[in-house]
């Protein structure tokens, strides 16, 4: 059976198909309280293992395997050394936010900053998370419809912009009447596909080269790839152990613990207890997670050097090449879902995310008294309105991408949620009060304050890496303490 675009096709439809059938049976009935938090009576387990697919995404299904040797072999596996520093931040979350967002029975977590602070501080944290969370989006789908053009789509004679339409159109189609109650069921089934065609891959790698599982693990742990702490120069290398570990734990804060999308689900939970309980068990799924794909990515690039497979100048296309071009078709399959579901349970939350946030904190919808239905319509034309703005995004970063996918999603969201750290950090750390009419600018002028300091610090030799998010942070975090008032 030789893996055709039509077969490829199929298999796509045949899944979206059940995506639809999963859609239909949990959004029957279903109204804004159960889009926005799916009535508040999601099953933990089902949210913590959805979560896995949703925290993971495209990006990480393509581009880590590929990171595995992209930054050369003595750093192959220290991105565990950024995973590791997952758990600080998870632990924080449940029991330091998952509290503040329960206690106050929030549907938007950006609610808090307009009850700590006013309505100006909600908007500016709110505004923030809608650009970021809309280029983030963007770029997961992004990658997902390069590999589907140039493996499937274009030799259909099928244009770019078409294949991002189509990729547009199926999230849209099973999200929009169950939001959050249907996508905790539909990213449980996704994530099960994502985890499935990794593991899939790693045994078809193990046949072709003749070896056990065993053996391979053991190949990856003599190889250079599996190094796992690495230090580096010390503090000035980007990739030094506790920068890594620190950052993990910031960037899980923020692109977590104060995201809309992710929290979403969370607060879809029936009490704080099983919110806990959903956060502890994904945080050590996860590490289970990521070690996967880096062990895959140690395979893809030793499989490689085995057949004399020469390595592609972007990383992110390694995995889709062997699994479509040179291992058995059924892996191409299996790719293929895994790709989809990666992809797919991170942009349907994203895109419900944001219809949510805008509804709520831009719209009103829990202050307004209009009739259900006219409410149900107007998050009808907002869903519309965001797959529009995703579509057009992508067809931006078509334009403009020269690098590896997670680089560039890590390098933008370092500057977006900035502010809104700085926002959580001083409405949880401190008791002061700000001036609202100039909320506004201190959130505008803290990311450009945070890239002149690192600009300055990279002219002299200091790489901070991915501790931009701490900068960022701080800078907002200083120029709100300068507005501020009393205790």
């Amino acid at each position: 059976m030789s893996l055709t675009p039509q077969l490829i096709l199929l298999i796509i439809a045949a899944y979206f198909g059940l995506l639809m059938l999963v859609s239909f049976l949990t959004s029957r009935g279903a109204d804004n309280e159960d889009f926005f938090v799916a009535g508040r009576k999601s099953p933990w387990f089902l949210v913590a293992f959805g979560m896995i697919g949703a925290s993971l995404s495209g990006v990480t299904f393509i581009s880590i395997p590929g990171v595995v040797g992209a930054g050369g072999a003595n750093q192959a596996f220290s991105y565990m050394q950024m995973v590791f520093g997952y758990l600080v931040g998870y632990a924080f979350i449940a029991l330091v936010l998952l509290p503040l967002y329960y206690s106050r029975n929030l549907t938007s977590i950006y609610t808090y900053l307009e009850q700590r602070f006013g309505v100006s501080a909600y908007k500016t944290g709110a505004g923030y998370f809608l650009l970021s969370r809309t280029m983030g989006a963007s770029l997961r789908l992004y990658l997902v419809a390069i590999v589907l053009q140039k493996f499937v789509l274009a030799p259909l004679g099928v244009p770019f912009w078409a294949t991002v339409a189509i990729t547009i159109l199926l999230i849209w189609v099973y999200t929009f009447r169950g939001g959050i109650k249907t996508i905790v069921w539909t990213d449980t089934l996704q994530t099960l596909c994502m985890l499935t065609a990794v593991t899939l891959t790693i045994f078809a790698i193990g046949n072709e080269m003749g070896k056990s599982t065993g053996e391979l693990l053991a190949l990856v742990g003599e190889s250079d790839y599996s190094q796992l702490f690495y230090f580096g120069d010390g503090w000035s290398d980007p990739n030094n152990f506790f920068k890594q570990f620190f950052s993990g734990a910031l960037i899980t804060i923020v692109m977590t613990g104060l995201d809309q999308d992710m929290m979403q689900k969370n607060l879809s939970c029936r009490s704080l207890g099983d919110a806990q309980k959903n956060m502890y068990t994904f945080s050590f799924i996860l590490i289970f997670a990521n070690a996967l794909f880096l062990t895959l990515g140690a395979l893809l690039y030793i499989y490689s050097a085995h057949i004399g497979l020469e390595i592609p100048a972007r990383s992110d296309q390694l995995y889709p090449t062997l699994a479509l071009q040179q291992l058995p078709p059924a892996i191409g399959i299996a790719f293929i879902l895994g790709l989809i579901a990666a992809a797919y349970s991170s942009a349907d939350s994203a895109l419900t995310s944001l219809t949510t946030s805008f509804c709520v904190d831009f719209l009103g919808f829990e202050k307004s008294t209009a009739p259900e239905a006219e409410k149900k319509q107007t998050r009808f034309r907002v869903h519309v309105a965001f797959s529009v703005v995703l579509f057009i995004m992508i067809i931006l970063f078509n334009a403009y991408n020269d690098d590896a996918v997670i680089t560039k999603l890590f390098q933008i969201t370092s500057y977006t949620y900035g502010p809104i750290l700085g926002l959580f950090s001083f409405g949880i750390f401190t008791k002061r009060q700000i001036r609202n009419e100039s909320v506004l600018l201190v959130c505008l002028l803290a990311p450009a304050a945070a890239f002149f300091i690192n600009w300055g610090l990279m002219a002299v030799g200091i790489n901070i890496g991915f501790l931009i998010w701490a900068l960022n942070g701080l800078t907002a975090f200083v120029g709100l303490w300068l507005i501020s008032y009393g205790e």
